[in-house]
């Protein structure tokens, strides 16, 4: 997806906990849902788990999709988790 613009995307994304666990989430609206996450009022695995920063996102057509993906991703290992990272990097993470 690419170069494509999106009227109202939906973005699975990755973000990087203190601990160094990765959470996977969706969201229409990153910057909100990152602020929701690091005020803990954002999932209950972000309350245990104090996110630092977010690493990587990639926007989708529907919420469906993007929900697809997240339950994709989920199911998958770390290493193929810092792949997408790599290839969805978000700016200014730097990893």
């Amino acid at each position: 997806m690419t170069g494509l613009i999106l009227s109202n995307p939906w973005f699975v994304y990755m973000l990087e906990c203190a601990n160094g666990v990765i959470y996977t989430g969706i969201t229409n609206n990153i910057p909100k849902r990152f602020a929701k996450h690091a005020s803990g009022k954002g999932a209950m695995f972000t309350r245990l788990n104090c996110p630092v920063r977010m690493l990587a996102s990639q926007p989708f057509a529907t919420r469906s999709e993007a929900t697809k993906m997240e339950i994709w991703l989920k199911r998958r290992r770390r290493a193929v988790k810092l792949e997408w990272i790599t290839a969805h990097r978000h700016a200014g993470a730097d990893t």
